[in-house]
């Protein structure tokens, strides 16, 4: 929902040239949410492997940085950051679309 907003038409990320795709391989990074699983590794390691390098990772939201209400449960294997290299990391349960922009704006330097 919070990322929707963060390019919907109130925050726009569009505007700083900052867009979604269908695809990994078209993309530039990734925006990471949630909580890693078990069953999410494999998946996980994949898609950042279909990425174009050099790749940029964005952990976003408590779930993604450990921090979340699962974060002890058995099947949750720890923050986003203990599978892949995270380049920048948004706190916030869930992060405020104003903090998604901004991030994605540093990150992309407009």
């Amino acid at each position: 929902m919070e990322i929707a907003q963060a390019f919907g038409p109130v925050y726009d990320a569009a505007q700083y040239g900052v867009r979604l795709v269908a695809s990994p391989r078209h993309a530039d990074g990734l925006l990471v949410t949630g909580t890693p699983t078990l069953n999410m590794r494999q998946p996980l390691e994949r898609v950042r492997d279909a990425v174009p390098r050099p790749a940029l990772v964005i952990a976003c939201g408590d779930c993604a940085l450990g921090r979340g209400p699962y974060a002890e449960a058995y099947a949750v294997t720890g923050p986003v950051s203990e599978h892949l290299t995270v380049h920048a990391e948004i706190c916030g349960c869930p992060p405020h679309p104003d903090d998604i922009v901004r991030v994605l704006r540093e990150i992309s330097g407009r």
